[in-house]
């Protein structure tokens, strides 16, 4: 489990409770934790409008990707160029099928991938398209991903407000009755304050994780390209590493 995906959301919902505290308004913390209808008006109408907005399959896998949200890190690039060098040393030493002795050692499925079809003789030109094509069609899903925790960022706050609308209408009917406006009024407003609060507490930030968790798998994946795209065109392996590190931190510039 990736530490920051556990305590962010704590944070953030103990500092807005000890804001509160600091505030001398404990009392409305009963109201605000406990409030069925508010919760069933802003979670349930945001994902009804998302099952509007999205096919019902990417509507599961949205919820599958907090998984990924919550998996501890990314792709190893520095492991992964160490490997792709390994890999280019050998079939520079000896021959591309000798890289299937190799296979099995490799952490990173879709270098992994790549090897079995290289050591099975693909044309290098189909590989790299192969391989091309995959990077591509798994940023686009992890895109959807990331566009419907947006969204439900984006919808929450809309609802939560429509929430605060029907119980300011229920507060208008008991205008003949002025102790029960102020309580009234408040309880209206827990609505909105849920869909803020889903919004930015969970929304919006799992949406931004998985998109830069997306952008550093695709970067590995780049790496694997490259790396196969070398070791098949016979380059030298330093050559492969030059070309690597910029995806590891490790480029430097010539002055």
């Amino acid at each position: 489990m990736e530490l920051s995906s556990i305590l962010g959301p704590i944070i953030a919902v103990g500092s807005i409770v000890a804001g509160i505290l600091l505030k001398h308004a404990g009392a409305l913390i009963p109201q605000i934790v406990w409030n069925p209808p508010s919760v069933a008006i802003v979670i349930g109408g945001t994902l009804g409008a998302l099952l509007v907005a999205y096919p019902l399959n990417d509507f599961i896998n949205a919820f599958k990707s907090v998984g990924i949200f919550l998996k501890k890190g990314e792709p190893d690039r520095a492991e992964i160029m160490a490997q792709i060098i390994d890999l280019a040393q050998v079939a520079r030493k000896e021959s591309i099928l000798a890289l299937e002795k190799k296979r099995d050692s490799i952490t990173f499925p879709p270098l992994r991938k790549a090897v079995k079809l290289a050591v099975d003789g693909t044309d290098p030109a189909v590989l790299q398209e192969t391989l091309e094509t995959e990077a591509h069609f798994e940023m686009e899903e992890a895109e959807v991903n990331v566009k419907f925790w947006e969204d439900f960022g984006a919808i929450a706050p809309t609802i939560g407000i429509l929430g605060a609308v029907i119980g300011l209408m229920k507060v208008m009917k008991s205008l003949d009755k002025p102790e029960e406006i102020g309580p009234g009024i408040m309880v209206a407003f827990v609505a909105t304050l849920y869909g803020v609060g889903f919004a930015n507490i969970w929304g919006i930030p799992v949406g931004k994780k998985l998109k830069r968790k997306a952008i550093l798998h695709h970067y590995a994946f780049e790496m694997v390209i490259i790396g196969i795209d070398g070791i098949l065109s016979g380059l030298n392996p330093k050559i492969i590493e030059e070309r690597l590190k910029v995806f590891t931190g490790g480029h430097e510039e010539e002055g």
